[in-house]
């Protein structure tokens, strides 16, 4: 976990063709990888996580909750990972509701959201949703396929996820960093290649957020 340095100005938004900004600009932008498990959370130049070790799955909504609640108090947008449409696992269903209490608790608060599915995070991160190994050409799956998106987070941004929630923060990373581009303050020169993710986010209306 790294430290937060965390700023609350607002500026004019930047176009997508725009390098970084000075830090001392940007507004505070939560990204958040909800789990039942562990929750991935990210803010400009810091990750964090929540872990619930409750033995109900009420206890771990609890906790969750609590933990992430911490995190967006102050915060001006957050962005969310979506469903990965497709998957289906006995979990499932208790992620959804885990998600929508997020979202629901977010909406009492009056902060913004945006919701990215997992190829939008990935092709921001890499430039595409389906990355392939480089000497079997196989797709990418499992932990090679978390893993070249940690690495991602560290070259662009020098940010380096470790311990048990490093997946899920470096993915928390990620969609700050597409929340913060989209409102004009990309933290890295972004390629077109992977700028393209961010067209296809349904994002809100950006003077809700700006206003704020």
């Amino acid at each position: 976990m790294t430290a937060p340095t965390l700023f609350d100005t607002e500026a004019p938004a930047a176009t997508t063709a725009a390098g970084p900004r000075p830090t001392t600009d940007i507004p505070k932008v939560i990204g958040l990888d909800v789990a039942m498990g562990i929750s991935g959370i990210a803010g400009e130049g810091w990750t964090d996580y929540v872990k619930a070790k409750g033995q109900s799955q009420h206890s771990r909504f609890e906790q969750q909750l609590a933990g992430i609640a911490d995190h967006i108090r102050h915060a001006r947008f957050a962005v969310i990972e979506g469903a990965a449409y497709g998957h289906n696992n006995q979990g499932a269903d208790a992620l959804a509701a885990m998600r929508w209490m997020v979202r629901h608790d977010l909406w009492k608060r009056r902060i913004p959201y945006a919701v990215v599915t997992p190829g939008q995070r990935m092709i921001y991160a890499v430039g595409t949703a389906a990355p392939v190994d480089t000497d079997t050409g196989k797709r990418l799956k499992g932990t090679a396929l978390k893993a070249i998106l940690r690495e991602a987070v560290a070259e662009t941004y020098g940010i380096t996820t470790e311990g048990e929630a490093k997946y899920d923060e470096a993915d928390a990373y990620i969609l700050m960093a597409m929340g913060l581009h989209w409102l004009g303050y990309p933290l890295a020169v972004v390629p077109d290649t992977h700028r393209r993710a961010l067209d296809s986010v349904r994002w809100p209306d950006r003077e809700a957020v700006t206003a704020r």
